[in-house]
């Protein structure tokens, strides 16, 4: 077994002074502001009719997540089919992802955002 390793001079720097440090009282420490233009949102947008997506689309451009609930429309077809597809074109103009997570719900993502298609599920 190797023998442990002994400091020379067993004092150390006891009798050197330290420079005094300096600490940051967290309680008092502010992070500067971002301007809400900076800021990125998830927001959640019920569709009640295919003009609604016109005025909705406008949170993608600006680079908001949005989450669509289509139950109201969910009962006609023509319409839902009508929606998924002017949803894919918002997703493809903003090169950002479109996701269906349940049958009533629709996920759009911005640029440089991508959705996940797997479950995330716990080990029960």
């Amino acid at each position: 077994m190797a023998p442990l390793l002994k400091k020379k001079n067993p004092e150390g720097d006891r009798g050197k002074e330290r420079p005094e440090r300096k600490f940051i009282d967290l309680a008092d420490f502010k992070l500067p502001d971002v301007p809400d233009v900076e800021r990125k949102h998830l927001k959640v947008a019920e569709i009640q009719r295919f003009e609604d997506l016109m005025r909705i689309s406008d949170f993608v451009y600006n680079g908001d997540i949005l989450i669509l609930d289509c139950t109201p429309v969910a009962g006609d077809e023509l319409q839902m089919r009508r929606i998924i597809q002017e949803v894919r074109t918002i997703g493809k103009d903003v090169d950002g992802d479109v996701a269906g997570i349940t049958k009533n719900l629709i996920a759009i993502t911005p640029r440089g955002m991508a959705i996940d298609r797997n479950r995330i599920r716990g080990s029960f």
